[in-house]
Order: C-alpha cells, then sequence, then structure tokens
C-alpha cells in the first residue's frame, strides 16, 4: 500500500454560521479511500483535512462535531489567535455572509500577520478569502472575469473591496486567493429561507417579490462553494481571483428580492469550470434544481409532516382533541363537513368561470346528498377527502383526520397505494403518503356519552347532530361497525401503525390527558415551532400553572394541619362530650324542621317536581331562568 498523503490542517473562521459551518463541514468529510492488503477491496476512507475555525460565543459551550480544534471568538485577541493560524497549511476567511466590520478588519489583519511571519514557515500557507459578487454590483458590463480590476462595489461593500485589494497585494510570500461568491442557497438556506418558509407554510398566495425582477442573480449552492475551495486548495490554480457561481441565468423574477439581490450581473466563472474538475451539487442553479432543493431544505430543516387519524364514536371528543393537536403541532384540521362544502364552494366558483366539469361535480355531490339524507356516498367522499388530504398545505405540514375511515374498506380504498397486489396475505400492502402515521383509537362507555350527550344544550346538539333523535343510532352503527369481522382499525393494524386505545373519563372535561398521551407517543413538533411571542406565552402559561398549582398543594397541606390540630385538640376524652354534643343538636334540628318538611312536602315539592320534569323535556339553554318563570306563573295560576 503507498504512503497516505499528510493530512492538511485547515482554519475556517465562525463554523457557527450557515455559509462557514457546510464548508468546515464539507472540507471535513472529504477523503481518500484506502485498499486492505490481502484482498484489495476497498476500505473505510482517510480524511484529508483536519479542520479547524473559531465560533461565536453562543455556540461556544457546544462542541461542534465536525471541528478537530474549536476557539471561542474571545480568542480572536490577535496574539492568542496568530499561534493557531501559524499551525494551519490553509486559512479560510469567509466574509460572504453579513460580515460585520469587525469580521473585515479580522481578515485584514490575519493576513497582514502571515504575511509578516512567512520567513519563519517550513512550507508555503494558503490564505483564502471568501468574498461576495456584491462586489462586482456597481460595475458597467462584467461579461468576464478578467476585469476583475475594474469592478465598483456596491456602497454597503467597499470594505469588502478594498479587502480583496488587501488579499492580492500580499500574495507574494502567501499562496493567496479571492473568491467572489454568488449568493448562496442549499443546505436549509440562509438568504432565501424567509421565501421557502412562507412558501412551506402556505402563508401567501404568491411569494412577495420588491421591485421589477428583471436582474440577473448570480447564485452558487453551499456545497458547490466548498467544493471550489477544496479543489483551489488542491489544484492551486494560477489565477488569483475567482467567481464561484454556478452555470444558472436566474432573473429576480424568478427567484425573490433582498438587499444581497439587487445586484445585476451576468457574469461567467471560466477559471471554476477549466481549472476545477468536480462534480456539481447544483450547477444549473434554483430553478432548475428547485424540487432537489426543496427536499434538501426538507431534510435540512428537519420539516416532516405529522399525520394523525383519530376515531372513536359520536360525542367522545374528536373534534375537541383534533383542535387542541392541530394548535400544539401547527396542522390542519379536516372536519368532514367543513371539507365537503369548501369543495362545494369551490365547484360553485368554478362554474362562474363557466367550467362544465364543475357544474357536473357539483350536481352529482347535491343530488348524492338529496338521495342520501344529507349524507355524500362513499365514493364521492373518498374522492374529496383524498384531494384535501393530498393539497400542499396538508402533505407539507400534515393533518388531523377525525370520523373517517370507519370500515376497513373505506381505509384501504383511502390509504393503499394504487396498483398494489394484494394476492399475497403475507406481505404487509403498500401505503400511499397521505397515511396517517399515528392513529388514536378515543373510547367511553355509553353511559358517558349519554349523559354528556344529555348535558348539551339544544342548539348546540341540534349543530353538532347529537339530538337523542340522532345520537342513539350513531352510537349504535358505531359500536355495531366496531363489532364487525374486520375494522378500520384493523387495516392500520395490517399496516403496522399501531393504534394508540385511549379512554375519555369524566375528570377530565379539557381533554388534558388525552392530549398529553397524545403528545408523549406523537413527540416534539416537526414543523416550524412557536414564534418568540408565542414561545414567551407559553413560557408565562406554564409559570402560572405551575404557581396554582403549587398554591394549591399549600392550601391542602394547610388544611390538613388544622384538621389534625383539632383531632388532637378533642382526642383525650373530649370525643365521647362531642359527640353528646352532636346527638343533642341533631334531635333540636330534627323537632324544629318537621313542620318545615310538612310544609314543603305538601305545597312546594308537587309545584316543583311539575317544572322540572317539563325543563327536561324542553331542554332550555338556561334552565334556572326557566325553572323561576314557570313556577312563577303556576303561583299566578
Amino acid at each position: 500500500m503507498g504512503d497516505k498523503k499528510r493530512c492538511r490542517r485547515i482554519f475556517v473562521n465562525d463554523v457557527g454560521k450557515y455559509s462557514s459551518k457546510h464548508i468546515a463541514e464539507y472540507l471535513s468529510s472529504c477523503g481518500e479511500k484506502t485498499e486492505d492488503d490481502d484482498d484489495g477491496e476497498p476500505q473505510t476512507n482517510e480524511p484529508v483535512f483536519q479542520v479547524v475555525g473559531t465560533v461565536s460565543s453562543s455556540s461556544s459551550s457546544e462542541k461542534i462535531s465536525l471541528l478537530h480544534e474549536q476557539y471561542s471568538v474571545s480568542l480572536k485577541i490577535r496574539e492568542e489567535l496568530l499561534p493557531r493560524l501559524l499551525e494551519c497549511d490553509v486559512v479560510v476567511y469567509n466574509i460572504s455572509e453579513n460580515a460585520t466590520q469587525d469580521d473585515i478588519e479580522e481578515a485584514t489583519w490575519a493576513i497582514t500577520a502571515l504575511h509578516g511571519e512567512m520567513q519563519n514557515f517550513r512550507s508555503k500557507k494558503t490564505f483564502i478569502l471568501v468574498s461576495t459578487v456584491l462586489t462586482w454590483a456597481m460595475t458597467k458590463r462584467p461579461e468576464t472575469v478578467s476585469l476583475f480590476r475594474k469592478r465598483r462595489p456596491h456602497p454597503s461593500f467597499k470594505h469588502h473591496n478594498n479587502m480583496e485589494k488587501q488579499v492580492l497585494k500580499l500574495g507574494t510570500g502567501v499562496r493567496s486567493y479571492v473568491l467572489a461568491a454568488g449568493i448562496q442557497y442549499g443546505k436549509g438556506e440562509n438568504l432565501f429561507h424567509y421565501f421557502y418558509k412562507v412558501s412551506w407554510l402556505s402563508e401567501c398566495t404568491k411569494v412577495p417579490i420588491f421591485g421589477e425582477g428583471t436582474n440577473y442573480i448570480p447564485t452558487i449552492h453551499v456545497l458547490d462553494l466548498a467544493k471550489v475551495i477544496q479543489s483551489l486548495i488542491e489544484v492551486k490554480p494560477k489565477a488569483k481571483y475567482i467567481l464561484a457561481i454556478d452555470d444558472s441565468r436566474n432573473k429576480l423574477g424568478d427567484i425573490v428580492k433582498l438587499e444581497y439581490l439587487s445586484v445585476d450581473l451576468r457574469l461567467d466563472a471560466f477559471v471554476v469550470k477549466d481549472s476545477f474538475n468536480f462534480q456539481w451539487s447544483s450547477e444549473g442553479g434554483i430553478i432548475e434544481n428547485v424540487e432537489a432543493l426543496v427536499e434538501e431544505y426538507r431534510h435540512t430543516r428537519k420539516l416532516l409532516p405529522i399525520r394523525i387519524c383519530l376515531t372513536g364514536p359520536p360525542a367522545v371528543g374528536k373534534s375537541e382533541v383534533a383542535a387542541k393537536l392541530c394548535e400544539r403541532y401547527r396542522i390542519h384540521h379536516i372536519n368532514i363537513r367543513d371539507v365537503i362544502n369548501e369543495k362545494m364552494t369551490q365547484l360553485v366558483s368554478d362554474c362562474v368561470s363557466e367550467q362544465e366539469t364543475a357544474q357536473d361535480q357539483l350536481e352529482t355531490i347535491k343530488g348524492s346528498m338529496e338521495n342520501n339524507a344529507g349524507r355524500l356516498e362513499d365514493d364521492l367522499l373518498l374522492e374529496i377527502l383524498t384531494e384535501k388530504l393530498n393539497s400542499k398545505p396538508c402533505r407539507n405540514q400534515g393533518f388531523v383526520l377525525y370520523g373517517f375511515p370507519r370500515t376497513f374498506e373505506q381505509a384501504s380504498q383511502m390509504f393503499t397505494e394504487d396498483g398494489e397486489n394484494q394476492d399475497s396475505p403475507n406481505e404487509t400492502p403498500a401505503y400511499n403518503k397521505i397515511t396517517p402515521e399515528y392513529v388514536f383509537a378515543l373510547d367511553a362507555s355509553d353511559e358517558f356519552l349519554t349523559k354528556k350527550v344529555q348535558d348539551l344544550p339544544e342548539s348546540e346538539a341540534q349543530k353538532r347532530g347529537l339530538t337523542q333523535d340522532e345520537f342513539i343510532p350513531r352510537l349504535a352503527r358505531f359500536r355495531q361497525l366496531s363489532r364487525a369481522a374486520e375494522t378500520a382499525l384493523d387495516y392500520f393494524d395490517e399496516l403496522e401503525i399501531y393504534p394508540t386505545y385511549l379512554e375519555v373519563k369524566a375528570d377530565d372535561p379539557e381533554f388534558t390527558q388525552i392530549v398529553s398521551n397524545v403528545i408523549e407517543v406523537v413527540g416534539p413538533p416537526k414543523n416550524y415551532g412557536l414564534s418568540p411571542e408565542e414561545q414567551e406565552e407559553e413560557e408565562d402559561r406554564r409559570r402560572e400553572m405551575e404557581r396554582k398549582q403549587k398554591e394549591a398543594e399549600e392550601a391542602a397541606e394547610r388544611k390538613r394541619r388544622k384538621e389534625a390540630l383539632i383531632f388532637f385538640f378533642f382526642w383525650g376524652g373530649q370525643q365521647n362530650n362531642l359527640a353528646e354534643v352532636k346527638r343533642q343538636e341533631h334531635e333540636l334540628l330534627e323537632a324544629k324542621a318537621l313542620p318545615l318538611r310538612n310544609y314543603l312536602m305538601k305545597y312546594v315539592m308537587p309545584a316543583l317536581t311539575e317544572a322540572l320534569q317539563e325543563c327536561s323535556k324542553i331542554k332550555p339553554n338556561d334552565p334556572v331562568s326557566f325553572l323561576a318563570e314557570y313556577l312563577l306563573r303556576m303561583d299566578k295560576d
């Protein structure tokens, strides 16, 4: 086996930032394959680069695994940082991303200090300044990098331009390069993150663009920028000024606009193409590789949809639990009735646009509901629900579906992958991308559910279809379907999506425990979390709950101690006297209450009983007022 190359040590500044982080991460992962001496098969990759770097104070407390050594920003005391730089073969200073004046001054100091120590170098060192194409922003007709000496910077990037000149000037003793990087994208995004997030959350019908959007935006994928740096280290080209951009020619109207996106440049990175030979991650730019970039964005940001299905008898609390879960996870509430109404509203709108297909669909839906007492046939309901669950918001963030499917057949039609061969009973059936990941079966006793429905105001019961005439048949139908040979829950069992069974109890009217159990199974949100303001409100609520719980515990403890003192006070011969006093008081009260009891039984109880019976029949919204008025009317009569 041949001699291994010496592992070169590379310094990268401010590795906590988006651009430097991914550059350092890529360089640390570079390696060359070694072969086993016996069979010649490839073995593990040997690292080519040993990456060290500085991290900001906010990240310094955590060890960044990709770094061989990390130094706190406090080491920017230059006497302490210089020995670290002298240990390295390559020094990379990245000022392309939100660099402050202090960052630029530090980079200027670093190249100057290295140049001053060059007589002590055992081998020539390489200094790479990663700058930005904004130093070209005011240049007239900058078609080629050969005109880089005539470049004119954006007013906000004059210090970057001066830094570039300083690096090129001191390049005699230190091998120095300037990389003018395009607007960076990819790996979870940085500058474009806002626009990805707006699109992901579907908060706007159209991503906002500021200005006309006709200017050209030079861009580069952050991993391609890292590959350019790797190639530059290994190839050592003669050109000292290199444009690091991809091959796209995208206009602002095709992307978006911020201050960094105000540049209007058509540049040709011929040095990158002619001198370096590497596999591009996104040579064609953002528009050409948008699907891969979206997938990369989801993976890097850990944005995963959460799909939940709730089943259970009527009135068990599915809608209340679903609302709480949607608020917690920021996912979509799939109420069957609302989805149908939304579809019909859309079809009515399409009919106004004179679309014949929409008119036919609307008539079909209306006819089905008229023929089935307001309910849709299964095939139409499946079609509408499937369309909703396949919509971009539901596919991106996820959903809570409840009340459907009710049978094994409905679940199979809705979630089984099209074209799947189900002839082999031993194979787990394939399911589609809208199949719930989590299934929760809520249940409660019939007595509990019946009492809950009876306590509902009449208007609320009618609105939710839970009047006595509706509820009892619905509950019976649910219990019948639950006893079928194959149920909807059996279908999920076959998919190895095992349902979690939760019992709803009377002592949990707000479903706090149920929601807590669901959260324990599902885990933390996998979408964008709460905003800082919402996090603060959540923390305030948590502290308030802890305070109230503590006060309740203290009050209970005081009551317990008081009762204990009373008990011990009377214990010691006093209990007999106390019992005698209580007996005499009871006899006296019985004697005094006898005339009153007779009066109540004769004149009050009959009228009150009649009023209560009438109240139970009518179920008014305000039972107390109803009883008062009813008794007054009887008194007048």
